[in-house]
């Protein structure tokens, strides 16, 4: 099943998705609704807030009330995701995104941050109109830990020194962390049982794990083009992701020397010589394969669920996280 084959046993609730997520970002403010088309337009998968749709349909039957705040829960999954976006970009002084200028870069960081805490408190204002407090309850904890997470990232910029596991708990909080709540957002909305909500809670957490796993490697094996994203951005911000722990852990002396300066630095001097360092020495093979693992940890997640359309999307989108090059 192919990326757009997981699209199409939802597409008709992904369309109300897309037509919900316009409707919300009206305002007042011109630039507010300018800059939240800008981002929410510019080529994303959207793939948190269809696994919201596929985690519902997965795990009960909808009625149409259901059906319509699962499409609101969707939405709520987006605005957060694009937020942080928004802050991420001024955060990492970023100028390109999936093949575009960032909104930063386009407007400045000021309206980019406040944008972004529009789309935040927009976001909450459509939890309060689902009235889920579960819900409420399970984003509340995400988004504050999607903000630890970023935190800690920031943290360990710069530090060559930083393991693997520190590594592991920075993306699955700032990365993984939305993906485990859209899908637990999903199953609470459908009423689905506890049993469900933990498998699907659980496959939240590892293809989220997988998907920035092979978003790391990608800074490493992929061009520009294909990336939507200057190639050595991790590098450039002094981003200890793990290729990089894992080069300085088993590539050669002069491999480790380059990437602990490079890390320091946030140099880009040797790029190509480091971008060799690490496809020389195992580390884009080791990483792909701790993808594999979490992907293939999510497919085992979801056993208890019934076999359906919407279980095989599930396995597909797993499946794809590790396939992907963009």
């Amino acid at each position: 099943m192919q990326p757009i084959q997981i699209h199409d046993v939802v597409a008709n609730e992904f369309g109300q998705v897309n037509d919900y997520i316009v409707s919300q970002l009206s305002s007042d403010i011109p630039l507010i609704e300018q800059i939240g088309y800008y981002i929410i337009s510019n080529g994303g998968k959207r793939l948190r807030p269809l696994l919201v749709l596929l985690a519902a349909r997965a795990s009960a039957e909808l009625d149409q009330t259901k059906l319509d705040q699962a499409i609101q829960m969707a939405t709520i999954i987006e605005f957060i995701h694009t937020s942080t976006l928004l802050h991420d970009d001024v955060v990492d002084e970023s100028d390109m995104r999936r093949g575009k200028k960032t909104a930063n870069e386009e407007w400045g960081n000021a309206p980019s941050v406040l944008v972004g805490d529009f789309l935040y408190s927009r976001a909450f204002q459509i939890m309060v109109d689902v009235g889920s407090m579960q819900c409420m309850s399970i984003l509340a904890k995400t988004t504050n830990i999607i903000a630890e997470g970023e935190v800690q990232q920031l943290i360990n910029c710069g530090d060559p020194d930083t393991t693997e596991e520190s590594y592991l708990k920075v993306i699955q909080y700032k990365t993984a962390k939305l993906f485990e709540g859209a899908a637990l957002c999903g199953a609470v909305i459908s009423g689905a049982s506890t049993e469900y909500q933990t498998a699907l809670s659980d496959f939240g957490m590892y293809v989220g794990t997988a998907f920035q796993l092979i978003d790391d490697v990608m800074d490493y094996t992929s061009t520009a083009e294909e990336m939507g994203k200057s190639v050595g951005d991790d590098l450039a911000e002094g981003k200890p992701t793990l290729p990089l722990i894992f080069t300085m852990k088993h590539g050669s002396s002069a491999a480790v020397e380059r990437v602990r300066q490079a890390i320091l630095t946030g140099g880009l001097e040797q790029l190509e010589t480091i971008i060799n360092d690490v496809q020389s020495c195992g580390a884009i093979e080791y990483t792909q394969q701790k993808a594999q693992e979490q992907a293939d940890l999510a497919i085992k997640a979801i056993t208890p669920l019934p076999e359906s359309d919407y279980k095989a999307a599930l396995i597909a989108l797993a499946n794809a996280s590790v396939k992907r090059r963009n």
